[in-house]
């Protein structure tokens, strides 16, 4: 086995560990769109490594080993994103699958060299955590813009969900990090909001799209 497949099982892991403690064979598989045996074969591997253990139906247990392991994983990949949005221009839109790629280059050279270019910045360009070098993730405690009342305001912190489809949907809408939004109402049949973004005219965003927006409070 590959050991850019053994890293995106333990990544997976890793997500799914934030969400449950209980990992099953079940949601792993599903995470990665393959079957229950293969799945297990990939495990087995893994706990060979001290970063799973596991048992027949039972949960998945990350070890802390495997989770600094992960989390050093998503350190490449999160400096990645941000050099190549910062440095090379890339749109935030643009830099996750770039980012997938180089997670796995073994050099912690290039990544140290990459952080210090940066400033050690400690988010990504979706406000997603960084880890540090040890694998320490400080994680920020934020509410959706659903969470607010009609009429307050909030900066945009972070995103709960980076697809691409929703990060070109808030280019459109001219809504990026640090922007200051204003909710303005609520429908009541079916929560969409709108909102007033930099003082701009209204826009109107549905339920999923606003709990996708992480605020800070102001």
């Amino acid at each position: 086995m590959s050991s850019i497949v053994k890293e995106n099982y333990l990544k997976a892991l890793y997500f799914l560990n934030e969400e449950s403690s209980q990992i099953s064979m079940t949601e792993l598989s599903k995470r990665l769109a393959v079957s229950k045996p293969t799945a297990n074969h990939m495990i087995k591997s893994l706990e060979e490594k001290g970063w799973v253990i596991y048992e027949k139906y039972k949960p998945v247990i990350l070890t802390d080993q495997g989770k600094k392991a992960a989390a050093l994983i998503i350190r490449k990949h999160r400096l990645t994103e941000m050099f190549l949005h910062k440095v090379m221009d890339f749109g935030w839109e643009e830099v996750h699958e770039i980012a997938e790629q180089m997670e796995h280059i073994d050099s912690d050279e290039l990544f140290r060299r990459m952080d210090e270019m940066l400033g050690q910045p400690q988010i990504d360009p979706h406000g997603s955590p960084i880890p540090d070098e040890q694998g320490n993730i400080t994680e920020q405690e934020y509410i959706s813009l659903t969470q607010i009342a009609p009429g307050e305001m909030a900066r945009l912190a972070a995103l709960s969900n980076s697809s691409s489809e929703l990060l070109e949907y808030l280019n459109e809408c001219g809504i990026e990090l640090g922007s200051v939004i204003e909710l303005i109402k609520v429908e009541p049949f079916d929560k969409s909001c709108t909102i007033s973004c930099e003082g701009k005219p209204y826009i109107m965003v549905s339920q999923k799209v606003a709990m996708s927006l992480l605020m800070d409070t102001i």
